[in-house]
C-alpha cells in the first residue's frame, strides 16, 4: 500500500499565494508578524514588495487591510485563527464586513489541533464568530488542494471571506484534477442510511467512519461541506430526504458552527434529527495534536457512535 501523502492546509494557502502573486497585479498579502507559521512567508520571500507585516497588532492588520482593499487591491491578511477572528473581531466586522470589502482573511491554527500551544490559542469559536458577519464568506478546507484551490477561488471573487486552515498535516483526499466552487458542497461517497456532513479534517476522519458503518451494515453517505456560509442547501435537503438523519462533524464548538448551520437549513425545510459531532462547548487543553483530537472525540470512532444513535433514531 502507498504511504497515505499528509500536508496540513495551511501548505496548499502558501502554495496559492505564490501562484496569486505571479499573475496578480493588485494582490498584497499582509501578516501580524507570524509569516513563518501562516505559510505566507513563502510569498514574502518572493514578492517582498507585495507583503506588508503589520506586527503583533491584529486589530491595525485588518483596518490596514481594509483601506488597501479600499484603494483597489485584493489584500489576504493572515494571523492564528484566536487573533484573526478574535482579537480583531470589530476591525473585521466594522472595517471589512460592513462596507463589504475585497479582504480575504487567511486564518491559520484553527481547532484544537493547534495542540500544545493550548486552550488561549485553540480557536473553536471562530466560525460562530464570522458567521454573524453579514455577507461574510467561511471556507474551512479538507486538505491542502482543496486550500489551494480554495484561496485561487476566494482571490477571483468580490466581497470579505474568512479561509480557516489548519496546523496539523492531514491526509490528502483530492488531487489537481478536484473542481472547487465557492457554496458547493461535494459528496464523496454514496449511503442510504445516515448522512455524515463533514468540514475541514473531520473530512478524513468522515470518510473512515463510513468505511467501518459499511463493515457493520450501515450505508453512510459522506459529504465535504468546505464552504460553510453560503452553505449548499440543496445538497443539505437532498441529503436529509434521502437518509432521514443527519451527522455533521467538525473541529469547532457544536454551537454557532457546521452543525449549527446545517440543523438551521433543515428545520425550516425537511425536519429530520441533527447530530453534532465536535467542541462539546468547552476549552481545549495543551497536548499532542492527535490525543487531544481523540480525547474531545474528534475522530472517526466518535462519528461511527453518533451515526449509530441516529439511525437508530429511525427505527
Amino acid at each position: 500500500m502507498a504511504d497515505v501523502i499528509k500536508h496540513a492546509t495551511r501548505d496548499g494557502y502558501g502554495e496559492a499565494l505564490l501562484e496569486l502573486g505571479a499573475k496578480m497585479d493588485n494582490l498584497i498579502v499582509m501578516d501580524a508578524d507570524l509569516a513563518a507559521a501562516t505559510k505566507t512567508g513563502v510569498f514574502k520571500a518572493k514578492f517582498p514588495e507585495k507583503f506588508y507585516n503589520a506586527g503583533i497588532a491584529e486589530a491595525n492588520l485588518m483596518g490596514v487591510a481594509g483601506g488597501l482593499a479600499a484603494t483597489g487591491h485584493v489584500v489576504f491578511a493572515s494571523s492564528f485563527a484566536m487573533f484573526a477572528a478574535g482579537r480583531a473581531f470589530e476591525q473585521v466586522r466594522n472595517t471589512i464586513g460592513y462596507p463589504h470589502l475585497n479582504v480575504k482573511i487567511g486564518a491559520t491554527h484553527a481547532g484544537i489541533s493547534v495542540g500544545e500551544d493550548g486552550a488561549s490559542h485553540q480557536c473553536c469559536e471562530d466560525i460562530a464568530l464570522m458567521r454573524t458577519i453579514p455577507g461574510m464568506v467561511i471556507i474551512n478546507p479538507a486538505d491542502d488542494i482543496e486550500a489551494k484551490k480554495a484561496v485561487l477561488a476566494a482571490a477571483a471573487t468580490e466581497g470579505p471571506m474568512y479561509l480557516r486552515f489548519g496546523r496539523l498535516a492531514v491526509p490528502r483526499i483530492f488531487d489537481d484534477n478536484y473542481s472547487f466552487e465557492i457554496g458547493k458542497a461535494n459528496k464523496l461517497v454514496e449511503g442510504n442510511d445516515v448522512t455524515i456532513i463533514a468540514t475541514g479534517l473531520m473530512v478524513n476522519e468522515a470518510l473512515m467512519a463510513a468505511e467501518q458503518l459499511k463493515n457493520e451494515g450501515i450505508s453512510a453517505a459522506v459529504i465535504n461541506m468546505a464552504t460553510i456560509k453560503p452553505i449548499d442547501e440543496e445538497a443539505i435537503i437532498e441529503a436529509a430526504k434521502k437518509t432521514g438523519v443527519i451527522v455533521t462533524a467538525e473541529e469547532h464548538n457544536i454551537i454557532g458552527g457546521l452543525g449549527s448551520a446545517v440543523a438551521e437549513v433543515v428545520c425550516q425545510t425537511v425536519p429530520v434529527p441533527v447530530l453534532r459531532v465536535g467542541v462539546e462547548d468547552t476549552f481545549g487543553r495543551s497536548g499532542p495534536a492527535v490525543e487531544l483530537l481523540h480525547l474531545f472525540g474528534l475522530d472517526a470512532k466518535h462519528i461511527v457512535e453518533t451515526a449509530k444513535k441516529a439511525v437508530a433514531l429511525k427505527k
